[in-house]
């Protein structure tokens, strides 16, 4: 062979691996298949998108996490919702939205489903079963839940949802990051699509996208996966890999993001500049006979209203802290805050609250610091 034939081809023959940790990072688009009738043999891995060793061996674990035969992997957590909704939603439908759901997914029903002749109703997320019910009408297909909410942290009877659902046909989809589908296992209650964004806790390290989804049904597995080929998503092996080390420490990490998350939230319970603190593992919080009863365990994020107090207070305070970033996302080692009533007044069910609204996660500094940090901050809340 020529020399320049010879430099592209050496060194790519298959050769054995050694048994390593972790799995092999396989870069690749392009599969060579070992005759031409398995070119269009679906069986086998035909295209890079998927399959792949890191990709699949994070499906592997968080099947395992799930308690689910498969998982589709998406690029990000808000790919994940919207890529579950967009595989068994058509045109004529109608979804059921909590009204406490995640901004980005309001902002995908209300700009996208509606071009698509898809109708979303955002309900209360007070409402029981029963009450959730009566809004189902004939074209309801779809209920999305979360537990607890976005910024406000209410929880919902999700088994009691999921089997009203049930008996009625109608598919139940939970975002159910906050839990990190440790302390919280959806499927095991009734719930048809569990879904959450590995861009928090699993990733653990605030470096990398990525979101997934599961079901105990066939049928809309294999939806969710037509979909993932028909759209065309997929995850780079390198992500996929990063993700899987999160996994590997994650029931690590989550009992002291719970331990620190709960030392704060009391902590911030007895300061006088502080109204109540939203944190459903606090006993005489409005969700806590829920979380008690369906959640193992709590993680570091929550919400805290404020006394009445003005703009300009609560950016000083924002602007002292020093250990906490200022910035959206959460799941990380490190602390976060950000200021939540503007994302409250599209609300549709009004929010109605003594002062304003902040968002903590709590990460895995020293708790001494992170409560000097905080006796700072509310130090310019005046």
């Amino acid at each position: 062979m020529d020399e320049e034939t010879r430099l592209i081809r050496k060194g790519s023959e298959p050769m054995p691996l050694a048994r390593v940790v972790n799995p092999p990072i396989q870069r690749g688009s392009t599969v060579l298949l070992p005759n031409a009738a398995s070119l269009y043999d679906d069986d086998q891995i035909t295209y890079g998108i998927t399959g792949l060793s890191s990709p699949a061996a994070l499906q592997r674990a968080l099947a395992e996490l799930e308690g689910s035969p498969d998982v589709t992997l998406y690029p990000s957590g808000l790919a994940a919702i919207t890529g579950a909704m967009l595989a068994v939603l058509k045109a004529g439908d109608e979804i059921l939205v909590v009204d406490s759901a995640y901004k980005p997914t309001r902002r995908f029903c209300d700009r996208v489903l509606t071009r698509f002749g898809v109708t979303t109703t955002y309900y209360d997320p007070a409402l029981d079963a029963d009450g959730l019910m009566a809004l189902v009408t004939p074209k309801t297909r779809m209920i999305l839940l979360e537990a607890p909410g976005s910024l406000t942290f209410e929880m919902q009877d999700i088994p009691a949802i999921a089997n009203a659902a049930n008996e009625r046909g109608i598919i139940t989809l939970i975002d159910n990051t906050w839990a990190a589908g440790f302390y919280f296992k959806p499927l095991a209650h009734g719930v048809t699509i569990s879904v959450q964004a590995l861009t928090k806790y699993v990733g653990g390290h605030s470096d990398c996208f990525m979101g997934s989804a599961t079901t105990m049904d066939e049928t809309i597995g294999n939806a969710l996966g037509n979909a993932m080929w028909d759209i065309g998503w997929s995850v780079s092996p390198d992500d996929a890999y990063t993700m899987l080390r999160g996994l590997r420490t994650l029931a690590t990490r989550l009992p002291r993001h719970q331990e620190n998350g709960l030392e704060i939230a009391r902590w911030l319970q007895d300061r006088t500049e502080v109204s109540r603190v939203l944190h459903p593992a606090l006993p005489g919080d409005p969700g806590h006979a829920i979380w008690k009863r369906d959640f193992t365990g709590a993680c570091g994020l929550f919400g805290v209203v404020l006394k009445p107090a003005s703009q300009r207070a609560v950016n000083a305070f924002l602007d002292e802290l020093k250990l906490f970033g200022l910035g959206f996302s959460w799941g990380g080692y490190e602390s976060l805050a950000i200021p939540c009533d503007p994302q409250l007044k599209n609300r549709t069910v009004p929010v109605n609250l003594e002062g304003p609204l902040l968002r903590f996660h709590i990460g895995l500094e020293s708790l001494d610091d992170l409560k000097a940090d905080l006796e700072r901050g509310l130090g310019k809340l005046v």
